[in-house]
């Protein structure tokens, strides 16, 4: 039986962007969905379930921050923000509205391809070739690398980004370990990676909620200064 084609859904008011990257996404074998705004957005998401977003950051009415921020309160689907800004602060609103990476126009055909195709390969996860399972238990969570999820003790799922996920992923596998933001930066966005600190700071500020709310005064990230982040709990395999 043939896999079906990932969905991507454009999220883009300007109708020559929004046909010119359907086209690239369609001609690189992806299902497309589109919409010029939020009103339209919801329409589509009411029927389908994409696999990525696609969302420019300035949109009429509610806008792309808005939307991402709306979209993160409920579904860890990937999200892309296309921005016409290329300031580091408008970077980092979005990746702090819960946006997975970002493009900036104008951006190259491969550039926008490598960008989806990095983000739906993290967020599918590796498959699981071997036997052994890659189940690890810390604090109060366990954390199945494989099937890219996230669980208290007792059960109680925990929602994490594709990112987020990147990034607890990469911490856990180097536990007590200090690792500079560029060494997180190429462990969870390889070659694509460009040198913007505060991506990782943002994300860590995100994982850092998410783990101390299911686990109160755990600091299970801590800041080294002038050096990067420290992941400082036990981690022990889960057979």
């Amino acid at each position: 039986m043939n896999t079906p084609a990932p969905t991507v859904l454009i999220v883009e008011d300007d109708a020559d962007i929004r046909r010119l990257v359907g086209d690239l996404l369609r001609q690189d074998a992806y299902a497309v969905e589109t919409a010029e705004d939020a009103t339209a957005m919801d329409d589509v998401l009411a029927r389908v379930h994409p696999d990525l977003i696609i969302l420019d950051q300035m949109l009429p009415g509610e806008d792309g921050l808005a939307i991402c921020r709306r979209i993160r309160t409920r579904d860890s689907v990937p999200i892309l923000m296309l921005t016409a800004k290329s300031d580091e602060i408008d970077r980092v609103l979005g990746l702090e509205m819960g946006a997975d990476d970002y493009v900036v126009k104008p951006f190259g055909p491969r550039e926008l391809l490598a960008r989806v195709r990095a983000l739906l390969r993290r967020a599918n996860g590796p498959q699981a070739l071997a036997a052994a399972s890659r189940r690890y238990a810390f604090d109060r969570f366990v954390v199945d690398l494989d099937a890219r999820s996230l669980a208290t003790l007792d059960g109680e799922a925990v929602s994490l980004t594709t990112a987020e996920f990147d990034l607890l992923s990469c911490l856990v596998q180097q536990p007590r370990r200090v690792l500079t933001r560029d060494q997180i930066l190429d462990r969870i966005r390889g070659r694509s990676a460009e040198p913007f600190d505060r991506t990782v700071d943002m994300l860590v500020s995100r994982l850092r909620k998410k783990l101390d709310t299911a686990s109160p005064g755990a600091n299970l990230v801590t800041t080294v200064r002038n050096n990067g982040y420290l992941f400082t709990a036990t981690v022990k395999p889960v057979t």
